[in-house]
C-alpha cells in the first residue's frame, strides 16, 4: 500500500486491492478513511520516531499503574 501511494497511485485505486486479515470484517476492504489514517499514522512514526516511542511508552505506563481508590 505504501509503495503504491508513494508511486502516485490513488488511495481509491489502492482501496479495492486491500484484504482486512482478522476481526470483525475480516475479508472485507478497509474504509478510505482507515488508509488515510494508516498513512498518517505512517508519516507520523517517520517524522518523529521518538514522540511516537515515548507516547507509547507513557500509556503502557498508564495502562499498568495501579488506580488509587477514591475517597468519598
Amino acid at each position: 500500500m505504501f509503495r503504491r501511494r508513494a508511486s502516485g497511485e490513488s488511495v481509491e485505486q489502492i482501496q479495492p486491492d486491500l484484504i482486512i486479515p482478522t476481526g470483525k470484517r475480516k475479508g472485507q476492504n478497509p474504509s478510505v478513511a482507515s488508509i488515510y489514517r494508516a498513512l498518517a499514522e505512517r508519516t507520523k512514526r517517520e517524522a518523529y520516531p521518538e514522540a511516537v516511542d515515548q507516547a507509547h511508552a507513557e500509556f503502557a505506563a498508564l495502562q499498568t499503574a495501579k488506580i488509587p481508590e477514591s475517597r468519598a
